[in-house]
């Protein structure tokens, strides 16, 4: 493979296994069922959606006048990097084709004149290395190489706020006070009164997905004051990346439609528990679909914890990924003072695994033969992610990487001295420990392609700069009078 972080224009295209044509002829002889499908819902206008290097989908959208030419690459083109932070071309380069993927066809029910289709952008007749979605397929396409099918499944977690009267954010379910009568202990998780309290908004989250048939299980009155878990059942890794950013695109509508808003920043204030996104991966044999490869005879196979081993042995990178802003890290601590609930907080700051152990980064749960990696959040390029996770896991079969014995024990309470003895390392404690960790890993480059690699680390290092630049409040009040 060419080393692309010199921005070089010229793609090394036999990275990828698909071409342009093979995505359109794969299109063809679905486009007369899809577009009867969607006239019959309605759909008047579709959203051909691309993921930009963030996770975030972007669209032109188009008439279903134009859906035929849209399904085979005739369609809108874009100047993705003009806008996408991926600097690797000029403005006198070509512009990237878009092509959508008729197996991701989502009709938008908060107004079924709309639909979204997710896409793979072409570059010059080659899947765009700048794509994330397409850096997903292509580790989807190795893993079965090797022998492997890769599902998860996804914990969202969120917080739901309005404005108040003077027009700024509030929490839009809590009806106790700020001072004073406030409990200390956090009375808003599992908590039927406010559970009650949030149905108008649950009920119409709760039907959409029902309907979706993504297998509502249940919705969860989490921790914090007006944060919620959706969980419904997983599916194979690229329609559960499709899944989480419509998901994302629905609660956003929902919550307008109530004269709210949600948010998917982890950690909005101090007091509050974390948003996570726990990523729960399992994996099948190819050439036995529907054969759980973690368990063998009700128990927990050889091949879990070497799974578990080489997702440990890429951890710090694999943040990069999962916790991918600022202010992702400020809820990867063991204890807040003056937290909502108690004191511990419930979230993976070590890279280990353990068996139900939710202190672990990593837990192999008493439920269900999967991992989960707990140190996930909302607001992770959900493609790289999953790529990245599953070509770490089908590394860690195939080389037999050992993770060590878990640790079934709970960590907060242990000592530095304790961690060392145990040879656990710790999780990154900020953004910029976490992209020098992605800088330096070699399966980072290899999944993402050392083109994408380069800008999300050039971007993610400028977000870093210009808040370590940033004087916060906290330090106006440490600092400015006591020095």
């Amino acid at each position: 493979m060419k080393d692309e972080t010199n921005m070089s224009t010229d793609f090394d295209k036999k990275v990828y296994y698909e071409k342009i044509e093979d995505a359109i002829e794969r299109n063809r002889p679905k486009i007369a069922e899809v577009r009867k499908r969607l006239e019959a819902a309605g759909v008047k206008y579709v959203m051909s959606a691309w993921i930009d290097l963030h996770g975030i989908p972007k669209t032109k959208p188009v008439p279903m006048s134009d859906f035929e030419d849209l399904c085979l690459g005739k369609g809108p083109q874009f100047a993705v990097h003009s806008v996408s932070f991926v600097p690797e071309l000029s403005p006198a380069d070509s512009d990237q084709v878009m092509v959508p993927d008729l197996d991701a066809v989502y009709v938008c029910p908060w107004d079924n004149t709309m639909a979204i289709i997710f896409a793979d952008l072409f570059w010059e007749g080659a899947p765009y290395n700048v794509c994330p979605r397409q850096a997903l397929k292509r580790a989807i396409h190795e893993a079965q190489q090797q022998g492997y099918l890769g599902f998860a499944g996804v914990e969202p977690e969120f917080i739901v706020m309005k404005y108040d009267e003077d027009g700024q954010p509030e929490k839009a379910f809590d009806d106790d006070p700020r001072d004073g009568l406030r409990p200390r202990r956090q009375a808003f998780g599992y908590d039927v009164e406010y559970s009650i309290n949030s149905m108008p908004f649950l009920k119409d989250m709760i039907d959409i997905v029902q309907d979706l048939g993504w297998q509502m299980h249940d919705v969860v009155a989490e921790g914090a004051y007006s944060q919620f878990e959706l969980d419904f059942h997983y599916t194979d890794l690229l329609q559960m990346a499709d899944r989480f950013v419509f998901l994302r695109i629905v609660l956003k509508e929902v919550a307008k439609s109530h004269g709210m808003f949600v948010t998917f920043m982890p950690k909005p204030t101090v007091g509050d528990w974390r948003s996570g996104a726990h990523i729960n991966l399992s994996l099948q044999h190819r050439d036995a679909p529907g054969e759980n490869v973690f368990k063998a005879n009700g128990d927990w196979s050889e091949a879990s914890r070497y799974a578990v081993g080489g997702l440990m042995q890429h951890a710090e990178a694999l943040t990069a990924l999962t916790c991918p802003i600022v202010n992702s890290y400020n809820g990867l601590v063991p204890r807040v003072g003056g937290f909502e609930g108690g004191t511990v907080t419930w979230a993976p700051t070590n890279i280990t695994y353990g068996y139900n152990n939710r202190s672990a980064q990593f837990r192999l749960p008493q439920s269900r033969h999967c991992i989960e990696n707990r140190a996930a959040d909302m607001t992770m390029n959900i493609y790289l992610t999953l790529a990245m996770t599953l070509t770490c896991a089908v590394d860690g079969i195939v080389n037999k990487i050992d993770p060590g014995e878990p640790t079934d024990r709970d960590l907060y309470a242990m000592s530095e001295e304790e961690f060392k003895e145990a040879g656990i390392r710790r999780l990154p404690r900020n953004l910029l420990i976490a992209i020098n960790a992605l800088r330096e890993d070699d399966m980072a480059k290899h999944v993402m392609g050392p083109v994408m690699r380069n800008s999300y680390l050039q971007y993610k290092n400028d977000e870093w700069e210009r808040y370590h630049q940033s004087v916060t409040d906290w330090e106006v009040q440490e600092y400015l009078r006591l020095y």
